[in-house]
């Protein structure tokens, strides 16, 4: 399995489209903050404390970076079934589950590298320009950095799932970030219109997501709370990667 990890992080590392991704990120990060600073050609301050770290910082994250790795996705999963890369892999003698989570793990660390640069180099930045004062508080900061990493491991996990299933980059890219665009607004739907759904389209990490902007004003976590922030995205991880490997296993591979 430690080789099949290797393997899968040297083809990370190669990968263009994870670089074009980081490196845009990155610029981003960089250059956003000066933009707040001279909205109008005029120096100002960014506000102070968690609230610009809420507002302009996660709420990029949930509302636009978590779309992101379903680019990865397309290229580094989708792709190697339609240019037959896949089919040498799944011949090489190894286990199709063993190849399987090797791949979704690597995904799921590129997705996360992806998701958590606008957090700390945005932050880091903001810091350079503004001074310190606006740094949210530790805590805050970095119980969002964990639950940003345990929710893209299970967002990778349903991404790896799909790209498996359609086999094409171009299919899968569109429709993740179609999918993962509307997703939120159907559930609300479907949990108005089917009450006995309700708790669990409540519950799943596409509606729980969004919650993570609001963790410091929760106050005392109860046994509810860690449930829904830990336990949720957990579960939802290995529950699409035991799908995924189970089907990439009966798989038939061109």
């Amino acid at each position: 399995m430690g080789n099949l990890v290797k393997t899968e992080w040297y083809k990370l590392r190669k990968d263009r489209s994870f670089w074009v991704l980081i490196l845009f990120l990155l610029a981003f990060a960089v250059l956003y903050p000066l933009d707040l600073l001279h909205p109008f050609g005029e120096n100002t301050k960014l506000p102070n404390g968690n609230d610009f770290y809420r507002g302009d910082i996660l709420s990029i994250n949930t509302q636009i970076v978590h779309l992101l790795p379903a680019i990865l996705a397309g290229f580094f999963i989708a792709s190697e079934y339609s240019m037959g890369t896949m089919k040498s892999i799944a011949s090489s003698g190894h286990s199709r589950i063993r190849l399987y989570f090797a791949k979704l793990t690597v995904f799921s660390i590129g997705s996360i590298i992806i998701l958590l640069i606008l957090p700390i180099f945005m932050m880091g930045a903001s810091a350079v320009y503004s001074g310190f004062n606006v740094m949210p508080q530790w805590s805050f900061f970095f119980q969002t950095i964990g639950l940003l990493a345990l929710y893209e491991a299970a967002f990778a996990s349903f991404m790896a799932l799909c790209s498996t299933i359609l086999n094409d980059s171009g299919k899968a890219i569109g429709f993740l970030i179609l999918f993962l665009a509307l997703i939120p607004s159907l559930l609300e739907f479907i949990g108005a219109k089917v009450t006995f759904l309700e708790p669990f389209i409540t519950h799943s990490i596409f509606m729980t997501e969004g919650s993570i902007l609001t963790i410091d004003q929760i106050g005392h976590w109860d046994g509810n709370d860690i449930f829904t922030f830990i336990a949720v995205p957990i579960i939802t991880f290995l529950v699409f990667g035991i799908l995924g490997s189970l089907i990439f296993r009966k798989k038939e591979i061109k």
